[in-house]
């Protein structure tokens, strides 16, 4: 799963265009765009299209062009990022490669004018100005709160990470050649003009960037010319270029990336393996040894191709009955590098836990539904020899903004386990818009209460009868002395101490079954 999304780069003139709406100006709120949900801020990110449609006539397809006659809307779209935001940016701190490049295509390539260390705003707009370089600018969504707020929306729209790039290109320049893309692109025009030119993909849904030689593509399948406000789609594999018109305004556009390496030859790379290592438990003709020197072989026998056809058939068949498919990586990768919802202030609330603590007799319900994923994985505890499988809740309530799609390898995942046997009752989370606590699909209340406990950034107390409450305190109490007699290093009576180290915390074990953390609440 990438860390680092690649956007698209930059275009030509009049002609045949793809497929557009033109949207009649209206007054309207400052921002056009639905915040209230994922799927609402899609929908106002396109209009006039439904998103019905552009799944059907447009998704992985061909290109979209929406050409809007809104003034508000261009007004909006300006301040998400200008040539006049870079000063400030540069005096926080940002650097060449890592934040900036400076570039401009020269007969055809790509020619970078990078300096090295920290990005100096005086020698940035000197290179800009009088070497008509375009200044490109990595992730902004780390420091603009508005582009933080719409890809965050998008990431929980497309179950994928989703990343940005600015560009802001002089007049009479073109920053890069023609290349393609490993990402669905949404192109915004935030200042001046772009023209456009998109060609036939040569490699249709490509999974890796490539630059293209001009007298390779052929003539443009479309040519436009996009104006503040304006936003253009194409998928992945659409070879494209773009230029500042000459005697106008720079301009500058955001490109917004998603579904890099997220193909079904992806998603079936992260479940095979999973599949195999369940299979190979049931069936003794997986744990059986290969051919010897099957190794040392040139090229694969035939014996060793039919062995391998039956399996995958195998496989197949097995498949068709599973409805839990096992996850790899994607899912806890999505999660980890993901941005983390989008607040106001020190974002304390999401990750501090509030009101009462549920018990029995409360009704709770899942917060926060689109940044969590849950999956099925095998016991991380290295002390663990049996490798149980486990059940992982990944959330990205803590993941750091200033990080986000920057290629940090190092990111660590925040989330719980919880034994296999708690899969149905966690089902009932994540499925209900709000559940009775005993009504959980687990053996005991102890169970029960201690599940909702474990993780109160996600889920709130809704409901609960204020003549039980005593009787809750006196529970959790209870239970969170067990944690802190065991975290101090004393013998408590029932709990024993599993040392897994997970999202910065302790987890703690009651029996077998009871996973709950935060010690460091108390």
């Amino acid at each position: 799963m990438p860390k680092k999304a690649r956007p698209a780069g930059d275009g030509e003139e009049e002609g045949p265009v793809p497929k557009q709406a033109t949207v009649e100006a209206a007054c309207g709120p400052a921002s056009p765009l639905d915040f209230d949900s994922p799927s609402g801020l899609f929908e106002s990110f396109i209009a006039p299209i439904t998103t019905e449609t552009f799944f059907k006539e447009f998704w992985e397809q061909k290109p979209l062009l929406i050409q809007r006659a809104d003034p508000a809307f261009a007004a909006y779209c300006q301040p998400l990022f200008r040539l006049s935001d870079l000063k400030s940016l540069c005096s926080r701190g940002v650097y060449y490669g890592r934040d900036v490049n400076v570039c401009r295509c020269v007969h055809g390539k790509k020619k970078v004018l990078n300096k090295d260390g920290r990005v100096h705003f005086l020698q940035l707009r000197k290179d800009f100005d009088q070497k008509r370089a375009t200044i490109q600018f990595h992730q902004p969504q780390r420091f603009k709160d508005e582009l933080w707020r719409i890809q965050e929306k998008l990431e929980c729209f497309f179950g994928s990470l989703v990343g940005s790039n600015v560009y802001i290109t002089p007049a009479g320049a073109q920053g890069l050649p023609p290349h393609y893309d490993d990402v669905e692109v949404f192109i915004l025009q935030l200042e001046g003009e772009k023209r456009w030119r998109l060609y036939q993909p040569t490699v249709p849904l490509a999974r890796e960037y490539s630059p293209e030689a001009e007298d390779r593509i052929g003539r443009p399948t479309h040519e436009f010319t996009l104006k503040p406000g304006d936003l253009l789609y194409f998928p992945r594999g659409t070879i494209h270029q773009a230029a500042t018109p000459e005697g106008l305004a720079h301009s500058t556009h955001v490109t917004i990336s998603t579904y890099q390496s997220s193909s079904w030859g992806d998603f079936l790379l992260d479940t095979i393996s999973g599949l195999v290592f369940d299979a190979a438990k049931a069936d003794v003709a997986l744990r059986a040894g290969i051919p010897r020197q099957l190794l040392l072989q040139v090229e694969t026998t035939a014996v060793a191709t039919r062995r391998l056809s039956g399996f995958l058939r195998m496989l197949a068949d097995r498949l068709e009955g599973t409805k839990e498919l096992p996850s790899a990586d994607m899912k806890k990768d999505f999660a980890v590098n993901r941005l983390p919802p989008y607040y106001t202030g020190d974002g304390a609330e999401l990750v501090t836990p509030g009101g009462r603590f549920p018990g029995l007799d409360s009704t709770v319900r899942l917060q926060f539904r689109d940044h969590a994923v849950l999956t099925v994985g095998p016991d991380q505890d290295p002390s663990d020899e049996t490798r149980e499988k486990m059940v992982y809740v990944y959330h990205s309530l803590k993941n750091r903004r200033d990080t986000h799609m920057m290629g940090n390898e190092e990111t660590e995942p925040h989330g719980l386990r919880f034994p296999l046997s708690h899969m149905d009752a966690l089902k009932q989370l994540w499925n209900s818009s709000a559940i009775s606590v005993k009504d959980l699909k687990l053996t005991t209340d102890e169970e029960k209460q201690n599940l909702v406990i474990s993780w109160p950034y996600v889920l709130t107390d809704v409901h609960r009868r204020r003549a039980n409450y005593s009787m809750s305190q006196k529970v959790t109490k209870a239970i969170f002395r067990q944690v802190y007699l065991i975290q101090c290093g004393r013998k408590g009576t029932a709990p024993i101490k599993v040392s897994f180290k997970f999202n910065c915390h302790y987890l703690v074990f009651f029996g077998r079954n009871n996973f709950f953390k935060e010690p460091h609440w108390l």
